[in-house]
């Protein structure tokens, strides 16, 4: 008796300290909303971007994509991204969608405008550039070669 109360004890000791790791992680990720205001951007093509994908301005990050849900009338894909409150956008403001690299990971690039209204929380960006598909690129590129010859 006294075995599988130790046994009992050592489990319940492995699964706190399990607890005590996904709590950690969870607090030091990037997984929870880093508050600032949403803004929606509406895009026709998102690959590579996902919740959590960082949204920067001239390379830094000023925020980072929080949801992204198809609209079923238009059916382009709309992200909501989270925007730091000290970061003050034009409403004329583009977003657009980069990579890192030439194989890295893909984030949202704001452009900031030129207008005095700023945006607020809740409202949308209109001028957006949807991912480029390099495997499209290289197609055309090497199936446009062979059309000359």
């Amino acid at each position: 008796m006294s075995r599988s109360l130790v046994e009992t004890i050592l489990g319940a000791i492995v699964l706190i300290v399990a607890l005590g790791f996904v709590a950690y992680a969870y607090t030091t990720s990037d997984v929870a909303d880093p508050g600032g205001y949403r803004v929606d951007a509406a895009f026709d093509r998102i690959d590579g971007i996902t919740v959590g994908s960082d949204v920067r301005i001239s390379g830094i990050k000023v925020g980072q994509v929080l949801a992204s849900r198809l609209d079923p009338v238009s059916f382009q894909a709309i992200l909501t991204l989270s925007v730091a409150n000290d970061v003050e956008l034009p409403s004329d403001s583009s977003a657009r969608i980069l990579s890192e690299s030439l194989l890295g990971g893909r984030y949202v690039d704001l452009q900031p405008g030129a207008e005095m209204e700023l945006l607020a929380d809740g409202d949308e960006i209109a001028f957006t550039q949807s991912a480029i598909n390099l495997e499209d690129l290289i197609g055309r590129f090497v199936f446009s070669g062979s059309e000359e010859g």
